[in-house]
């Protein structure tokens, strides 16, 4: 497996493209928006796009979901159907974080916890990890040991809780009972800011002490 992270929109946020070496197959982890920006760095790398897989429904995260999603003719899948609320809300959310106007959308497929996504011969396991949200979800590459994050776990800090239907100690939960078991050499690409690692924060994350 292979990978790039491109910040995207004023709220600096990793959509990461993920891609199989052998077929050249890739899929947009959270395209939020700057849609330009991904299309040139799949048309650099020589990739063919096949699906969008989300994480959660927050704007910054899903903003170019459609546009791509359009663009190449693929699937969307995710983010787990509990966060339905906020995706269709997209319209409430643009007018409160100053974006263009989004409509709402409901992807082709949610996803449920413990399930498998297949890209070429790479495969990400499905976690759900309710807390940031209550349908977020991260995708785990066990043979590569990374872990796309989304808005659960970051550099030395962790998901915000306070937007309707985040639960504090819920997001901790899921920290401590769905990421610490990965194994603290996994590697931690999160929705925004640099990566880590699982042991790192185990070590280190002053919300998690």
């Amino acid at each position: 497996m292979k990978y790039l992270s491109i910040p995207v929109t004023p709220f600096a946020q990793n959509c990461s493209i993920v891609w199989c070496e052998a077929g050249r197959d890739c899929a947009f982890i959270d395209p939020g928006g700057d849609t330009e920006k991904l299309m040139a760095a799949v048309e650099r790398e020589g990739l063919k796009p096949v699906a969008v897989w989300l994480t959660h429904g927050h704007l910054d995260h899903v903003g170019g979901t459609m546009v791509l999603a359009r663009h190449y003719g693929i699937p969307v899948l995710g983010p787990h159907e509990d966060d339905a609320f906020w995706l269709d809300a997209l319209p409430l959310q643009s007018r409160q974080f100053g974006f263009p106007d989004h409509k709402a959308f409901r992807p082709d497929r949610w996803l449920a916890d413990g399930e498998s996504l297949q890209l070429g011969s790479e495969s990400f396991e499905v976690i759900l990890t309710p807390g940031h949200t209550p349908g977020h979800v991260v995708l785990f590459n066990q043979a590569a040991g990374v872990v796309f994050g989304g808005d659960v776990l970051f550099a030395g800090s962790i998901g915000r809780t306070d937007f309707p239907r985040g639960n504090h100690q819920q997001l901790l939960d899921s920290i401590r009972n769905r990421l610490w078991p990965l194994g603290d050499a996994v590697v931690v690409v999160p929705g925004h800011g640099p990566n880590t690692t699982i042991g790192r924060e185990r070590r280190t994350n002053p919300f998690l002490r």
